[in-house]
């Protein structure tokens, strides 16, 4: 088993690997993180770990209206995350590479980042200025049938890209070609499907590439019945995903 520890960033979104996190750093729990990472050497990676959070808050209340006008400020890296951050968060994350680190003349940080690889939550280090995780590394194993699986996932989102257009009244066009990769194609259709966190969490933490595949081409069937049956509903670009609040 090959563990790591390292920072930890619980968010309300799922980063799979190879997909891009912006994010927008005010929290100085994560102000801190960032300014640890950027001891780091520009030649090595500037590693994080990335975990959605399965009951707590994204951004702790820190004055009233912030963002609860009736809450108590919290402090501290467990603010907002209960008296078992533990608990409050999903166990299978991913690490994130910071290509991007950019400190704004106020202290706050923009920050671009990749997901890597898949990560198990092991334990939390909590006596920091930001949380620290102990994580054991999940590889990626094909499983059977991938390939073929994924030529099915791939019809099977572009109809599902054509049915969302129709919904959106407007034609929508991709400036790439999708990849071939069966793990790509997996984790591109995880990120890019309209799905809530915890479905979006299943796919993630799916036992391998072939599994990850098979679910998704049963939500995209699933999901391209509903467009057809409601052809208004409402739809967010299929590409590009949310900006943490942090």
């Amino acid at each position: 088993m090959t563990t790591v520890r390292l920072p930890l960033f619980p968010l309300n979104s799922v980063l799979y690997p190879g997909l891009v996190l912006p994010l927008n750093i005010f929290e100085e729990r994560y102000r801190a993180m960032m300014r640890e990472l950027l001891k780091t050497p520009e030649d090595e990676p500037r590693r994080f770990a990335v975990v959605a959070i399965r009951d707590g808050h994204e951004v702790a209340p820190s004055a009233p209206g912030m963002p609860d006008p009736t809450a108590l400020p919290e402090r501290g890296p467990t603010a907002g995350f209960g008296d078992d951050p533990a608990k409050a968060f999903h166990t299978v994350g991913c690490i994130a590479d910071a290509a991007t680190i950019r400190e704004r003349d106020n202290g706050t940080f923009e920050v671009l980042a990749t997901g890597t690889s898949r990560v198990r939550l092991l334990s939390l280090d909590t006596t920091g200025p930001f949380l620290v995780a102990d994580l054991e590394e999940l590889p990626e194993a094909p499983g059977d049938e991938a390939g073929a699986l994924a030529e099915g996932v791939l019809r099977a989102f572009r109809q599902y890209q054509k049915r969302l257009a129709g919904a959106r009244e407007r034609s929508l066009s991709t400036g790439a070609d999708l990849p071939d990769e069966p793990a790509v194609v997996s984790y591109l259709v995880a990120a890019a499907m309209m799905l809530d966190t915890p479905a979006k969490q299943r796919l993630l933490q799916a036992p391998d590439t072939a599994s990850r595949l098979r679910d998704e081409l049963k939500l995209l069937r699933a999901e391209s019945a509903i467009i057809r049956s409601l052809p208004s509903l409402p739809a967010s670009e299929l590409t590009r995903g949310p900006t943490s609040l942090n």
